[in-house]
């Protein structure tokens, strides 16, 4: 799952989809990527997992944004050249040692919304990671039970489980849900782990010096961890393997990610927006959108050393890496005077 942890430019229309478990919350129209595409109205779509913009003039120039990431969200009131008042979005984030900023305009001068909506359903994003992370001696259990989730329903409750991660093992609880795999200590509840299965790349039943051992391998973006459990007897350890391996294939088909939002004041029932609606545009044009908005979307931290460019006749900074100053001049069409 890429789309809560990835900043992309440009992306193809099958990306566009909304995937399994991800809802469209809201959406807001005429708006301007001001800081990418200036002047091009659009559309900017609030998911559980992402935020998206695309023009609506033509769809494959989009953004998809990450929640993931620790943002920095704050909404602002400017004054344009025109003399109206209008609302704007800033939003700082970071992708792979990157900082990016992006500045949403809202041209529609009615709209009093102010952006609510995106910074309520990025913290409840932020308040619900529990869905998404696998989380290490939390308080998760309260008088011998598990404080369970919204939405999460308890399948069984397997006693006597061995938890392998340090070389003596500790007994407890195994419990299996909807939503994650929980294991608590019967000595100490809290010396637990919760596993979600949004978490579980691999699992398997190994022979470990313990004998048969229930092996769960996390994804890499969760920490790569290896987590083993003996589950006593044999059978009892194959019931168990066979009950998770059946939930989170169930799980992938309808996964929940735990991000709930109602607005403060609901507005007016609105037709559900949804990107399948929209038709790719397919031509043979140079696709030149990727390096303006990857390029001139990320804040630097430092300026880079300017050379005199013999193309230009002036000194200019040296481009990213993977641009070259020819490719950012050929934005200009050659036909403009």
């Amino acid at each position: 799952m890429w789309q809560d942890n990835q900043v992309k430019f440009d992306v193809s229309h099958s990306n566009m989809q909304l995937r399994p478990g991800e809802l469209t919350i809201d959406k807001l129209d005429m708006i301007e990527d001001t800081k990418g595409n200036a002047g091009d109205l659009g559309r900017l779509i609030v998911t559980n997992l992402r935020i998206i913009w695309h023009s609506l003039s033509l769809p494959r120039i989009n953004l998809s944004i990450l929640y993931r990431s620790s943002l920095t969200i704050y909404p602002q009131i400017i004054n344009t050249i025109h003399g109206v008042y209008v609302q704007a979005l800033h939003i700082l984030t970071s992708f792979r040692n990157c900082r990016y900023e992006f500045i949403f305009t809202n041209h529609d001068t009615k709209s009093t919304r102010h952006y609510t909506s995106v910074i309520g359903v990025y913290r409840a994003y932020v308040s619900s990671k529990i869905y998404r992370e696998i989380k290490l001696r939390s308080g998760i259990i309260r008088e011998n039970r598990l404080v369970l989730l919204p939405q999460e329903k308890v399948h069984s409750s397997v006693k006597d489980v061995w938890n392998l991660s340090i070389e003596q093992g500790n007994i407890g609880t195994f419990i299996i849900t909807n939503i994650r795999l929980v294991w608590y200590a019967d000595v100490n509840y809290q010396f637990n782990v919760s596993i979600p299965y949004l978490t579980i790349g691999n699992i398997t039943i190994r022979t470990s010096k313990f004998g048969p051992t229930l092996v769960i391998l996390s994804t890499e973006v969760s920490g790569g961890y290896i987590l083993g459990f003996r589950v006593n007897p044999l059978q009892q350890l194959h019931i168990t393997y066979k009950e998770i391996s059946i939930l989170r294939s169930e799980f992938e088909k309808f996964p929940i990610f735990g991000v709930e939002y109602t607005f403060e004041h609901q507005a007016p029932a609105q037709k559900e927006i949804s990107v399948e609606h929209f038709t790719e545009i397919q031509d043979n044009q140079v696709e030149i959108s990727n390096i303006f908005g990857y390029y001139f979307s990320e804040r630097e931290t430092s300026q880079r050393k300017p050379n005199y460019s013999i193309h230009l006749g002036l000194a200019t900074e040296e481009p990213r890496e993977g641009s070259t100053l020819q490719n950012l001049w050929e934005l200009v069409p050659s036909s403009v005077n």
